[in-house]
């Protein structure tokens, strides 16, 4: 199967006030991130409010998505269910519906030992065709995929990439010593995707970069090109805006985010709220820091530039 590299953003799930599925503003938002170039699109995984949507739901935000993306690149869908035998089920429908590949996370509720967590990726393999990429979050999810477990997973044909999400850079070298080029690697951290790059990695599921698609992408490819003092320039700048996929509210903080940028609504689904009081008034201000001191893209590369810096943001918006 062919691998999968480049940025592969996290989409939100848009809704209206009411929380209803907006499918027409998640489409407007699902264009503009191609127009940006990125090389796919993962719907429905965390940022994407997975397991606050309906069966239902779910089926019908990635029917729109195949339909928009219409080939142009590969669409994923994530399989959060809280059983092994709904995660199998939930992946047939994906392939029915046309996905490209499914991003799978471990069973949710239950932090399943070892054994029983690659029992779940080994049955939800099987159950299946399409390419998938193992979401390896123990930080959020309470199941830590090492290198070594890893490996035992390699003759698992349509396992073809990991999204290394656990917060030490140092497993990228590890998973390269264990498994070699074996799986495409993605960092899913988005303030170590710098070290994560320099390390060595194939690809990057973006949160933040969704409501500045076009920085984001410039960033990516100055670390293809190995750029590195103009992507750290760049990075500098963005920085404090990556931080915002890191805390437990990390989705309310990246739909305001979009809803700035004019990509979207920040409205999300209960037991989340909106922020409110401080909270909101301190990601807006890193936010509009962000908006207000955005490099510009058309400068010639190798060039230096100056980046005017927004202020850090407070150690309480850090998990």
């Amino acid at each position: 199967m062919k691998a999968w590299a480049g940025v592969f953003p996290a989409v939100t799930t848009q809704f209206r006030k009411d929380q209803s599925l907006d499918l027409d503003a998640t489409a407007r938002h699902l264009e503009a991130l191609i127009e940006s170039g990125v090389s796919g699109l993962i719907l429905l995984g965390s940022l994407g409010e997975n397991m606050a949507l309906e069966w239902e739901e779910k089926l019908r935000v990635l029917e729109m998505a195949v339909v928009v993306a219409g080939g142009r690149l590969p669409v994923l869908s994530g399989v959060a269910e809280c059983s092994t035998a709904l995660a199998c089920r939930y992946a047939r429908e994906c392939e029915r519906l046309g996905a490209d590949g499914l991003m799978v996370m471990p069973a949710m509720i239950y932090p399943a030992d070892s054994r029983e967590a690659l029992v779940h990726f080994r049955a939800v393999a099987k159950s299946t065709g399409l390419p998938w990429m193992l979401y390896n979050n123990p930080l959020s999810y309470h199941v830590d995929v090492t290198p070594q477990m890893l490996a035992r997973l390699a003759e698992v044909e349509n396992l073809v990439a990991l999204k290394e999400s656990s917060g030490n850079p140092r497993r990228i070298t590890d998973l390269r010593n264990e498994v070699g080029s074996r799986f495409a690697i993605f960092t899913g951290v988005d303030d170590l995707v710098l070290e994560s790059s320099i390390l060595g990695i194939d690809g990057w599921v973006a949160g933040a970069g969704i409501a500045f698609p076009r920085e984001n992408q410039r960033f990516w490819q100055l670390t293809r090109e190995g750029n590195w003092d103009e992507a750290r320039r760049l990075y500098r700048w963005f920085t404090p805006l990556l931080h915002l996929d890191v805390h437990p509210k990390f989705v309310q903080y990246i739909k305001l985010a979009v809803k700035e940028c004019g990509l979207g609504e920040e409205w999300v689904r209960a037991p989340r709220l909106p922020l409110t009081g401080r909270e909101r008034e301190e990601v807006l201000r890193i936010i509009h820091a962000g908006i207000e001191t955005r490099p510009p893209l058309d400068a010639p590369r190798g060039k230096p530039r100056r980046l005017a810096r927004p202020s850090r943001s407070s150690s309480g918006l850090r998990s």
